[in-house]
């Protein structure tokens, strides 16, 4: 039997940080496991399937992988859509020139002929197996798909296949989190700017100290500087961050450090817009200089 490739289960040591008052996201403070977001049933194929049985599985589930368990139930590989792809019967098969072949082995050759022409599962399925454990910590399940550049990992009990956390999973924790996120009850402004300054402090690439930050219902006011445009987006995915925020509003000026060059935050850009004469155009009100947060109650 091949080999399975086991992920270790990461649980955090006693030097791990602990979850400050800004780190409310459901993810962070609860860190989610193989067990909270796998897929089950297990849609399963064994190595002598057809693959047009393999195929007609994958279109009905709507799933692009099937893990392939034997007789005596034990996992021996994947086959996927990726497996797929490089066929006789396309006309995707790999070729190559005359010298190149030559150069290969007959064993590898033959390889490659199975896998383009085979009709069995085990001809073009993929082995050895990534694994985790029912226990896994997602982040360590997010670590291991994008270094193996892979779509889904099986989870096991033992030697049993019980589930599939795929990245389309993984994407659904994403939604339930700021879903999770989004139902915050009423906050005081205390809470909100205890918060953002919190999330400053975690964001290495935030010049907190350059940044005043005033909340009044709700609503974020930010005064400073910056000296790099870059650093305004991060200060505002941060404050985007913190449930209870209903609007910010923008006054971080840019200073560009090299030619001295200072450039008004984009509110006080608008309101200057807004003061200009336009005789086509109606005057600005307050609620303009605000940036709205959708889907915020205010």
């Amino acid at each position: 039997m091949p080999a399975l490739t086991p992920v270790p289960d990461q649980a955090p040591g006693p030097d791990a940080p602990s979850a400050s008052a800004g780190d409310r996201s459901h993810l962070r403070l609860h860190p989610l496991c193989a067990r909270q977001i796998m897929s089950a049933p297990v849609v399963s194929v064994c190595p002598d399937t057809a693959l047009r049985r393999a195929i007609d599985l994958m279109l009905d589930a709507e799933i692009s992988g099937l893990p392939v368990i034997d007789a005596q139930g034990a996992l021996v590989g994947m086959v996927t859509e990726g497996d797929l792809l490089r066929r006789v019967e396309l006309g995707t098969e790999h070729r190559m020139s005359r010298w190149i072949a030559y150069l290969r082995s007959p064993g590898r050759l033959a390889e490659d002929y199975v896998h383009a022409h085979g009709r069995r599962v085990e001809a073009v399925m993929s082995s050895p197996v990534t694994t985790v454990t029912e226990d896994t910590p997602l982040k360590a399940i997010v670590e291991t798909l994008i270094r193996a550049r892979i779509k889904r990992v099986p989870v096991l009990r033992g030697h049993a296949v019980v589930g599939i956390v795929s990245r389309a999973d993984v994407v659904r924790a994403l939604g339930a989190a700021l879903d999770a996120d989004g139902t915050a009850g009423h906050r005081s402004d205390v809470e909100i700017r205890q918060d953002i300054l919190a999330a400053f402090d975690q964001a290495v690439c935030i010049p907190k100290a350059t940044i005043a930050v005033a909340v009044r219902h709700g609503t974020v006011e930010l005064h400073g500087w910056i000296a790099d445009e870059r650093e305004r987006g991060a200060v505002r995915a941060a404050v985007d961050g913190v449930p209870g925020v209903v609007a910010l509003r923008d006054h971080l000026t840019w200073v560009e450090p090299i030619t001295g060059t200072v450039l008004p935050g984009p509110d006080d850009a608008r309101a200057e817009d807004s003061a200009a004469p336009h005789p086509a155009t109606h005057p600005a009100t307050p609620a303009d200089s605000a940036v709205r947060i959708e889907g915020a109650s205010p």
